[in-house]
Order: structure tokens, then C-alpha cells, then sequence
């Protein structure tokens, strides 16, 4: 059995393994907790999160990519996911993380791979459309979407949204929330295809920002809606790097 040593203290003073998959983790923390089912999941929580901050530690300057799995390869939106990345890696230096799955996800780690960049993967288990990519040299498993999204957010200097669904929207809506309560120091956050993503941002100005006032004005400016890939590289050229 493979065993983890976070709740063992004779252990934990001189070992502990890392880079385990969920099942290893489950499996270590039903075994330390004997069956009681909340223990377990707050066992396993803390052990992900643990690998999650672990990876951190050895990334250095960073860019989050969001995006949905379902776009295709000869969707346009993979190609500039992919030739921008490429240019993230090589003009910046900076990792670039995804949730490691298909799609947006793919395009973004294929084209930090291609030119020899950190291209990570931070992904999860799911029923349907998630499998990692073939282009992610590091990967850190996740089985919950809130261990996953907190280590995705805490690991970045940049993030920027492509085209996506629900699991894109809650992604950077929640950096958005982080930023505007001063939970998170104000980062870049860019909305990247202005076709997309115009209508949202219409949204947020009419119904939310003038309508019925549940934003403030000046929550327009925590993020940026672009398609130009020149402002995206001098954007995180000029970014602050995040203490982690």
C-alpha cells in the first residue's frame, strides 16, 4: 500500500512521498482515518492542496490558461491558444499551466511544449472529456474542483481566459472575485477573444454595473478583453511577480 506520512508524526519527521495520484491518496487516507468518511475527504483535501502548493514551490513566474475542453483542433481559437502560448514561453519565460485536458487546454500546453517551455498540467478526474494531454511534462492529479482551482490561482502571475463554458466562467469569475474583495493582490486577468466574450462583458456593464449596481464601476478595470497577442505578451512582461 502506499502510504503517506502528513498524519503520522513519527513519520513525518523524516519523510514524506509526493506526487501521488488520487487513488494513492484516498487510499493512504482511508487507511490512516479507518472508514470515517469526513475524515477522509478533509484528509484528502489537505493532501491535494499539499501536492497542489508542492508544485508551486518549483514552477517560478507562471501563466494560467482557462479554456473550454470541447474546442477542436481546427477551431481558430486552438490555433491562437496554441501559437500564443508558444510565445509565452519563448518571449517571457513563464510556465504555463492548464487544467492538462483537452481543447483549449491542449492547444495551450502544445504550444508551450513545442518550443521546450514549462508546460504543466494541473488535472482532474472526470466522467466525460477529461484525459491529459499528450503535451504536459508536469502534472499534478486532482479529484475536487475547488483543490485544483485554488492551486491553479495561487501558482500564477497572469491569467487568461479563452473561450469557454461553466468551468471556464467559474474559473476566472472566481480570480475576478479573489481580486475585487483584496483576498488576492490585483494581477493581470485577461479576457482573451473579443468576439466571444464581448457580449458577456455588455452584460456586466448594463444589467450588473448600471442596472441594478451589484458591481461597482470600477470593477471594469480588473480585467482586460483583447484579441491582440502583442498587448497579451507585453502585459505579462510588465506583471509583477506574485509571491508564492
Amino acid at each position: 500500500m502506499v502510504f503517506f506520512s502528513c498524519y503520522n508524526k513519527a513519520m513525518s519527521e523524516n519523510f514524506r512521498p509526493k506526487k501521488l495520484t488520487i487513488e494513492e491518496i484516498r487510499e493512504g487516507c482511508i487507511y490512516v482515518h479507518k472508514g470515517d468518511k469526513d475524515e477522509v475527504r478533509i484528509c484528502a483535501m489537505d493532501e491535494e492542496f499539499r501536492q497542489g502548493m508542492d508544485a508551486i514551490d518549483e514552477i517560478g513566474r507562471a501563466v494560467t490558461i482557462f479554456g473550454s475542453a470541447r474546442i477542436p483542433a481546427d477551431n481558430p481559437y486552438y490555433q491562437k491558444a496554441k501559437i500564443l502560448t508558444s510565445r509565452i514561453a519563448q518571449e517571457t519565460s513563464c510556465a504555463v499551466i492548464t487544467g492538462g485536458g483537452p481543447g483549449i487546454m491542449g492547444a495551450a500546453n502544445e504550444g508551450a511544449y513545442k518550443v521546450g517551455g514549462q508546460s504543466i498540467g494541473f488535472t482532474i478526474k472526470l466522467p466525460m472529456e477529461q484525459s491529459t494531454n499528450p503535451f504536459v511534462t508536469k502534472e499534478v492529479p486532482f479529484y475536487y474542483f475547488f483543490t485544483r482551482k485554488v492551486s491553479m490561482t495561487f501558482a500564477a502571475d497572469v491569467f487568461i481566459a479563452f473561450p469557454g463554458g461553466f468551468g471556464t466562467m467559474d474559473e476566472i469569475f472566481e480570480v475576478l472575485t479573489l481580486v475585487q474583495t483584496g483576498k488576492m493582490a490585483k494581477m493581470p486577468i485577461i479576457f482573451f477573444g473579443v468576439a466571444f466574450w464581448q457580449p458577456l462583458i455588455e452584460f456586466l456593464k448594463t444589467s450588473m454595473r448600471d442596472q441594478e449596481k451589484t458591481i461597482s464601476p470600477e470593477d471594469m478595470d480588473l480585467f482586460i478583453l483583447t484579441d491582440d497577442e502583442d498587448e497579451v505578451i507585453r502585459i505579462i512582461k510588465e506583471a509583477p511577480t506574485r509571491e508564492k
